[in-house]
């Protein structure tokens, strides 16, 4: 009888924009990580990054960055893909998500050439415009986003898509969150020109 084969690994680094612990977007990535032990192949670690010190060149010394920025950039370095929770702030990404992606993004930069996908949980819009801005920012350090499916979380409108502490409860939106990990699974081993057929 023959074996069953092991559906290839794909490490995901898991970034929420929000640094509130609280907040709708951790929830996305909390929601996430609890879906993908659902998912043959698939592991998401949850990055944090607000012990992040402001991007300040002066903190590069002889091509070292401070300890809380290596540790930063080596967990994107091991991952093969990244999942952003994007929140909006004044129609674009948040200070703190942009600030880690131009650590990673120095010399050499860690986010090229590997697939990324965004979600985002917000007002009438769902964050939508944050996930723009990401998009273009994707462009020049070389992340490639999947397209579709898309995730615009209409956090404050009925039904209730989260609880009091910013879990996911809405069954819907876990579904297109599912759906969302499925494809940044397959694209990131298209990337990397593996198979992706599935067990």
């Amino acid at each position: 009888m023959a074996a069953i084969p092991t559906p290839p690994i794909v490490k995901v680094a898991a970034i929420s924009g929000s640094l509130n612990k609280g907040s709708f977007n951790r929830g996305l990535i909390r929601a996430a990580i609890e879906i993908s032990k659902s998912i043959n192949g698939l592991e998401i670690e949850y990055v944090d990054i607000s012990p992040l010190p402001l991007l300040n060149t002066d903190l590069e010394v002889n091509g070292t960055y401070p300890p809380a920025v290596e540790a930063f950039r080596q967990k994107i370095l091991a991952a093969d893909c990244f999942l952003f929770a994007s929140p909006e702030y004044n129609f674009s990404v948040t200070g703190p998500l942009k600030n880690a992606i131009d650590w990673a993004s120095r010399p050499p930069n860690l986010w090229a050439d590997k697939a990324g996908a965004i979600v985002s949980a917000g007002g009438s819009f769902g964050g939508g415009r944050s996930q723009y801005h990401l998009r273009q920012i994707g462009v020049f350090v070389d992340i490639h986003f999947i397209n579709k499916p898309e995730l615009f979380v209409q956090a404050f409108h009925p039904p209730a898509k989260f609880d009091s502490v910013g879990n996911l409860i809405d069954d819907s939106t876990r579904e297109k969150l599912k759906e969302i990990l499925l494809s940044l699974y397959a694209f990131s081993l298209r990337l990397q020109g593996k198979s992706t057929q599935r067990v």
